[in-house]
């Protein structure tokens, strides 16, 4: 089948999510200007730049409702700060639950029963169950169009100042995705999670002059 955009797809459901997959989740801590914390996943997130590293996630909200996308953008451009904490499969339960449209009073870590650690160089706390954790440093907001009721979508860029690996996941010095094992979105309300690992290395320089 071929659709065009504007004209729809004609499908139960919107196939667009299930192509870009599987996305790595962004499960972003952050403090209110008043001090509540709020955490929040986000499947449109990735690595944006490795010199210096920095990270991208988008985050769109209808003008109605929607509040859970809305805070975690809020408090970032209100703070500047904010931290990914990595998701995975043992803890997919608690990050589905953080996900849940609440009032920006809600602490979703005490939502979720999760334990915080204190980050060093930024405000927002850490998820203590996850292995992986990034510190980061509001850099941009990039304004997206918005949902056609006037609701509001960004791109938020943020450079990462330090990043929390735990021993028990390193082995011979490299992130051992295999003991992580962290989940991604698919389409739809799918997920899946890293437990088959190649190597592939590039080809080597063919020709030239």
């Amino acid at each position: 089948m071929f659709y065009e955009i504007k004209k729809g797809h004609g499908l139960p459901h919107n196939p667009f999510q299930s192509y870009i997959v599987p996305r790595p989740i962004g499960w972003i801590s952050t403090l209110s200007a008043d001090g509540v914390p709020n955490l929040a996943p986000f499947s449109f997130f990735n690595g944006a730049l490795s010199h210096p590293p920095m990270v991208v996630f988008t985050s769109s909200a209808p003008a109605e409702g929607g509040r859970k996308t809305k805070d975690t953008l809020v408090n970032i451009e209100e703070t500047g700060e904010f931290v990914t904490n990595m998701a995975t499969e043992a803890l997919a339960e608690e990050m589905n639950l953080t996900s849940a449209y609440v009032g920006p009073e809600v602490d979703e870590f005490d939502l979720a029963n999760l334990d915080t650690l204190p980050s060093i160089l930024v405000k927002p706390p850490r998820v203590a169950a996850s292995p992986i954790h990034m510190e980061c440093e509001y850099f941009k907001t990039v304004e997206l169009p918005g949902s056609p009721d006037g609701g509001r979508a960004a791109l938020v860029v943020g450079t990462v100042l330090g990043i929390h690996i735990a021993d028990e996941v390193l082995t011979d010095g490299r992130i051992d995705l295999g003991k992580v094992r962290p989940i991604g979105r698919l389409g739809y309300m799918d997920y899946t999670v890293v437990d088959t690992i190649f190597p592939m290395p590039r080809p080597k320089p063919v020709g030239g002059d």
